[in-house]
């Protein structure tokens, strides 16, 4: 039963070590920390938040901008300096730049091709079935040239007598 009692105690401490404890005097300056916190990507974890990240950079990142918070900074300079040190894989959005164009330019350019693809479609098999004859005119053109035989024929009965 110690035992059990030394080892609960044991991790709860380091559990409580674990949590970091922040405070700020204005609910802003917590809300600009949380959105940060949120904005920025963890650089170890797959698709994960400094917020929601349990990683140790992720520790670092959180309080690099609790720090850069108390000192005043903008939350753009905050970016700014994490994009510096940590790349644009931070960034959850990536910054519309010369290197990022494409990135951000090619589901648009997908989406013109596509629909490009389809009024191609749609009018080359309108285009197919305007060449198709109804019944209707099949038959009144089978009547013509029937006619026509017919009036080739006695045409050239005439020039033969």
């Amino acid at each position: 039963m110690a035992i059990l009692t030394l080892y609960l105690a044991g991790t709860a401490g380091s559990a409580l070590a674990a949590i970091e404890v922040r405070t700020f005097d204005d609910p802003v300056m917590e809300q600009r920390f949380d959105d940060l916190s949120a904005t920025l990507r963890c650089p170890k974890c797959e698709n994960q938040a400094i917020g929601d990240s349990n990683s140790p950079i992720a520790a670092d990142m959180r309080e690099r901008v609790y720090q850069q918070l108390q000192e005043g900074r903008s939350d753009k300079e905050i970016i700014d300096f994490m994009v510096q040190r940590f790349g644009d894989y931070v960034l959850y959005n990536p910054r519309l730049e010369g290197r990022t164009l494409l990135l951000w330019g090619l589901p648009g350019a997908l989406v013109l091709v596509g629909a490009l693809v389809v009024a191609v479609l749609i009018r080359s098999r309108r285009n197919a079935r305007a060449g198709e004859l109804s019944d209707e005119e099949r038959r009144r053109l089978d009547a013509l040239i029937e006619m026509d035989d017919m009036a080739g024929e006695r045409h050239s009965h005439k020039e033969g007598k």
